[in-house]
């Protein structure tokens, strides 16, 4: 199952979801801003409690989504294949005060 997100930029974000019964991994693809946060919401409500966020396609996202992102892990929902600027802007967002972006 694929659904596509009309953004305002010409990139959307696509989300694929595959389940093997107990979890299911949500494919995001392409540009992921914060409007496409609640979309994202109301797949990871519907498919708790095993979740996975493939990130492998994810072009581009926005500090609303790395928090959402870093939130989520620390829920337990693991993100596989995350690019590494966002794994580490992930890391920033959680470290130290003194190395956090909104310090």
């Amino acid at each position: 199952m694929a659904r596509r997100l009309p953004s305002c930029a010409s990139v959307t974000l696509k989300i694929e979801i595959a389940s093997d019964g107990e979890t299911a991994t949500l494919r995001l693809s392409g540009q992921i801003d914060q409007d496409h946060l609640d979309a994202i919401a109301t797949e990871l409500r519907r498919y708790r409690p095993r979740l996975v966020f493939d990130l492998a396609e994810a072009m581009l996202v926005d500090r609303a989504v790395v928090q959402f992102l870093a939130a989520r892990e620390g829920e337990g929902v693991e993100l596989r294949n995350c690019p590494r600027y966002i794994r580490e802007w992930i890391g920033r967002e959680l470290g130290p005060p003194s190395q956090r972006t909104d310090a």
